[in-house]
């Protein structure tokens, strides 16, 4: 559909998005509808559709555009060291990653249920291709000795199931720093995986 003259798609368009990650992630997909998603951006329920096909796009979209930008700033990330170096750089990336964006790790983690299975297969790919990174670490570990990993792969998802955990009980200005929970945590991860 095309976009009517006059109309600002590159302030409407971030609105419609930022919207849609509030309410999917206070009161969960299946339970918001189109028009709320409008009220919230204050146009009417038939504009949304010159900025997204459907909902299942719009959640599509969040979750796709959440695991790229993962993706790209864990590359952007210095390597090199160790395998205990890069675990630790790991760790305190993926927190710090993950406490400036709540709604989009909720939604990421808690929403695939609802995602079409093709939509479903491609956020998957993207997740492994994340996972694939750490587990690569832990291996290289194991192989140097530096680490006791029985298996790598079920290593990998309990290492980012504790990582991302962080998100479900953080509250800024609560008693711990992001500094101070980085800290915890990776002693916790190198106690876990420790040779």
């Amino acid at each position: 559909m095309a976009r009517k003259t006059g109309s600002h798609s590159e302030i409407t368009g971030p609105r419609v998005r930022d919207a849609a990650l509030r309410l999917f992630a206070r009161h969960g997909f299946a339970a918001v509808s189109m028009r709320q998603i409008a009220a919230e951006v204050g146009v009417q329920a038939g504009a949304l559709y010159l900025y997204t096909k459907d909902k299942q796009s719009l959640l599509f979209d969040l979750m796709k555009s959440h695991m790229e930008e993962l993706l790209d700033a864990w590359a952007a990330e210095p390597g090199g060291g160790s395998p205990a170096d890069r675990l630790e750089a790991f760790t305190r990336f993926h927190i710090r990653f993950h406490l400036d964006r709540p709604d989009a790790v909720f939604i990421a983690y808690m929403e695939l249920r609802n995602l079409e299975p093709d939509n479903f297969a491609i956020i998957e790919q993207l997740r492994r291709r994340y996972e694939d990174g750490l587990e690569a670490i832990l291996r290289d570990g194991a192989r140097a000795g530096e680490f006791t990993v029985p298996d790598t792969k079920l290593a990998t998802w309990a290492v980012i199931a504790m990582l991302t955990g962080v998100n479900t009980w953080y509250r800024e200005g609560g008693r711990l720093s992001p500094e101070r929970i980085e800290e915890i945590y990776w002693d916790m991860v190198r106690r876990s995986v420790a040779a």
